[in-house]
Formats: structure tokens, C-alpha cells, sequence
């Protein structure tokens, strides 16, 4: 089991994950509930408890009593890709899907309120790529952040990135890259100069079953360890493990599909987003 043991993030780091604009949750939905708990519990250390049941059977993983993700199960009949899901905070959940929607995204589930998790909307930008607004309360409970087992990053793999980018401008106020990148079509999104996602445009290479999607990264201590680990549980290998500037990161999927990266840190120099 992937030690997912260390210190939580101070408090000014954990009023800063729900700042509007903010990745504050990832979810995943999936046919299989327990299978699911049986690998991410393997995989990550992640224990389970029983979360909101508006939309269905959901569960709330937790790191050593904190927070980390939610786990949710696809209602029958429905057959969209299985994916992992980012949430971004936001003040006003209404105005923030409202304006998403003139932006040319396309609202899904609510906006709504949930019980224990506040009000929130699942959306998609115009590319198709899915993800969720989340009223940004500064503690709907403890959240674990900056430790293995705990989501480090999300990215959004899309056609182009630029056209993109500024529909997630527009809707979450992010600022502009202030830096030009090596990689042509990676675009790294900013709230208050500090990185918060990135986006990167791949053109064709996205793969045909599943469109524009967001991939989220987990830490890990050891990538080679966790990833010997993921394959023995089930899970496969979806490209090579790489080094880059913010550590070491291969792109995985769990039995269903799911997809989502490995990230081990490097022991210094935190760079803006993986894979440099």
C-alpha cells in the first residue's frame, strides 16, 4: 500500500484550494462501486465512507480521516466514458453555470444543492470535456492536499488549447500565462499568479472513445513502486513514465478505463505543472 501518511497543508493553503476558480474536488463515477473501492483502496491507501445520496450511491475517499476524492456509481443504462471529474470553486454557483452556458459550454446536472457538499453544477466546455462547479465554502470538511494519495493536478487534454483557455478564462476569471512555453499548445492556467491546471492541446492524437477530457494526478512516493502495484490490481499503463520539471508522471487507467496520472515530486524545484 502506497504510503499515503504526512502532513496536511496549513491552513492559508487550505482557504486557498476553495478560492473562486480553484480545483477543490475530483469525482468518478463508475458500473462497479466496490471493485473501484477495492483497487483506489489498494492503490492509493484510500478508506471509504458514505457520502451524499442525491445522485445516486456515492462514497467520500479519505486519507487518514481527510478527504480526497468522491466515488460514485453510473445509473444503469448509461454508458458515457468513465472518467475522473475536477470541480472548481466558485462564490456563485448560478452565475458561474450561467455563465458558462453563454460561453457556449453546456450544463448536465443542476445547478443543485446536496447535502453535505453545498450547491454545484457538472458542466462541459465547448470541446466536450467535462467538469464540475462547487460553491466555494472555505470547509465542507477536511481535505487532504500535497501528500501521496491526495489529486496534485489536473490537466485537460483537448484539440487545440488556446480557443479553450478562454472559455475557462471567461468563466472562472483566470489569468492570462504570463510565460511562453517550449510546448506550442499548452496553455497553463493562473489565479492570483499561482498555477492552478493546465491545458493542452493534442490535436488528433486524443483518442477516438473518448474526446477532450481532464486528467487528474495523483501523488505518489515511489511512480515505479505504484506502478508495479497498479498493474498487479488490474489497472494499465497508457504511455511511457516520463521526467519533467514538476517530477515524474505516467499516464494510467484503473480497470473500468478510467483515466488519470502517477505523479512522484522531485525532491526540489516545484516547476508550474507536470511534465514541465
Amino acid at each position: 500500500m502506497t504510503d499515503a501518511r504526512g502532513p496536511v497543508r496549513p491552513d492559508g493553503e487550505q482557504q486557498a484550494r476553495h478560492a473562486p476558480g480553484t480545483p477543490c474536488w475530483v469525482s468518478l463515477t463508475v458500473r462497479g462501486p466496490a471493485a473501484a473501492q477495492e483497487f483506489y483502496g489498494a492503490l492509493f491507501g484510500w478508506e471509504f465512507r458514505a457520502g451524499p445520496q442525491r445522485l445516486g450511491p456515492y462514497l467520500r475517499a479519505l486519507l487518514d480521516g481527510h478527504e480526497v476524492a468522491g466515488l460514485g456509481r453510473l445509473p444503469p443504462g448509461r454508458r458515457p466514458p468513465i472518467a475522473w471529474t475536477p470541480y472548481f470553486a466558485s462564490a456563485e454557483v448560478d452565475v458561474t453555470a450561467g455563465r458558462a452556458r453563454l460561453c457556449g459550454g453546456t450544463i448536465g446536472v443542476g445547478p443543485l444543492d446536496i447535502p453535505g457538499a453545498g450547491r454545484l453544477a457538472i458542466c462541459s466546455d465547448p470541446a466536450g470535456a467535462v467538469f464540475g462547479i462547487r460553491w466555494a465554502a472555505p470547509r465542507l470538511g477536511p481535505s487532504a492536499t500535497g501528500v501521496p494519495g491526495a489529486p496534485a493536478w489536473n490537466e485537460l487534454l483537448t484539440f487545440e488549447a488556446e480557443s479553450v483557455a478562454k472559455f475557462y478564462r471567461t468563466v472562472f476569471g483566470f489569468e492570462q500565462e504570463p510565460v511562453v512555453r517550449a510546448d506550442p499548445d499548452y496553455v497553463t492556467l493562473h489565479l492570483d499568479g499561482r498555477p492552478v491546471a493546465g491545458i493542452r492541446g493534442v490535436g488528433d492524437a486524443l483518442p477516438r472513445d473518448r474526446g477532450p477530457h481532464w486528467m487528474t494526478y495523483f501523488e505518489v512516493t515511489d511512480a515505479d513502486d505504484a506502478v508495479a502495484r497498479l498493474v498487479h490490481l488490474g489497472g494499465h499503463v497508457l504511455g511511457p513514465l516520463r521526467d519533467g520539471a514538476r517530477g515524474r508522471v505516467v499516464p494510467v487507467a484503473d480497470p473500468e478505463g478510467a483515466r488519470f496520472s502517477l505523479l512522484q515530486r522531485p525532491e526540489a524545484g516545484p516547476a508550474d505543472r507536470p511534465g514541465g
